[in-house]
């Protein structure tokens, strides 16, 4: 019945939300795909979640590249209902359980890749998630660090310390930031090394016609670091991916990504200058053929039922982004 009502749905509302019939681009943002509901990340779709999403797309959208979608935005030959996949970061589960997925119902994607983490290395967000989940004492006396005493009696708890603490310090001089990580970490029993790809990875997701596309190198706030700084961050991180992956890197994701928050102008004439042809943000909307190629918009539907995913996919066509294209 649900699939019968999304067929229905789609017939009807991409009419009614873009009654003017202009090409209409939805790129969907993901980082993770978890084997099983995990109550400290539960905005993370499981494998199950990701697999009906992934069917969903392939049954009643025009899923494309990045590269494609992009290039067919800007010469008027984007088909109806065109949508992308990308995940950004870099996480192993990308390629350990998204990755087959993908495979089965032959969706496109673009995982772009902080480069600082790979083999081994773990996230700001990551340490801070992981450190609540394994803390040693019912409390969490970080006062002293400048935030404030957490209990952590119940998994609730800790998924609202990490929430609060996250918000707190994520735009932070990135040095006084992972100060704080650090002292956090020194709370903890155990920190996993395997949240993020190894090298390996990284090839196998290109060797099956994932694309791969640069996050900078240790994903920092570009507008919360100096010049010099950010422009390094960028350029490194598609070189370092170039010289594993020895091919061209011609797409870019900015970190945090919302326009004139997490990164301004001349970020972007930096993405530029570095030699990317395609850029996407996290600013909440559509891409239209009037969209700035360097700053598309992103967003996903987190519903957790298929009918609802699709529709909410569908009403989204209203939302043209406010910032890089003319309505």
């Amino acid at each position: 019945m649900s699939r019968l009502a999304l067929r229905l749905a789609a017939g009807v509302l991409p009419r009614v939300c873009n009654p003017s019939g202009q090409p209409r681009l939805s790129i969907l943002i993901y980082h993770r795909v978890v084997p099983e509901r995990d109550p400290m990340r539960p905005g993370e779709p499981t494998q199950a979640e990701f697999d009906w999403q992934m069917r969903l797309l392939a049954e009643q959208f025009t899923p494309l590249s990045l590269e494609e979608a992009a290039r067919r935005l800007v010469d008027g030959s984007l088909p109806r209902r065109a949508v992308c996949v990308t995940f950004d970061d870099g996480y192993a589960d990308n390629e350990q359980l998204a990755l087959p997925v993908l495979a089965r119902y032959g969706i496109p994607a673009t995982v772009f890749v902080s480069t600082g983490y790979l083999n081994g290395g773990r996230m700001f967000n990551d340490t801070v998630i992981e450190a609540l989940r394994n803390w040693r004492e019912p409390v969490a006396a970080l006062a002293e660090l400048g935030l404030r005493d957490y209990p952590l009696a119940t998994t609730a708890d800790r998924r609202e310390a990490a929430g609060d603490i996250l918000t707190r310090i994520k735009h932070r001089d990135p040095a006084e930031r992972q100060a704080i990580v650090d002292a956090i970490a020194n709370g903890a029993r155990g920190l996993p090394d395997d949240l993020m790809m190894s090298d390996d990875q990284v090839r196998a997701l290109a060797a099956a016609g994932v694309s791969v596309g640069a996050h900078t190198v240790s994903h920092p706030i570009l507008a919360a670091v100096a010049p010099e700084t950010a422009q390094r961050e960028i350029r490194d991180s598609k070189a370092q991916l170039e010289s594993l992956l020895q091919r061209e890197i011609a797409v870019f994701a900015y970190p945090n990504g919302l326009p004139e928050r997490d990164y301004g102008a001349e970020h972007r004439a930096m993405v530029q200058e570095a030699g990317f042809g395609v850029a996407v943000s996290t600013h909440w909307g559509v891409a239209t053929p009037d969209s700035d190629i360097l700053q598309l918009p992103r967003f996903t539907p987190w519903d957790r039922v298929p009918l609802r995913f699709g529709v909410r996919l569908l009403l989204n066509q209203r939302r043209v982004d406010p910032l890089t294209a003319r309505a």
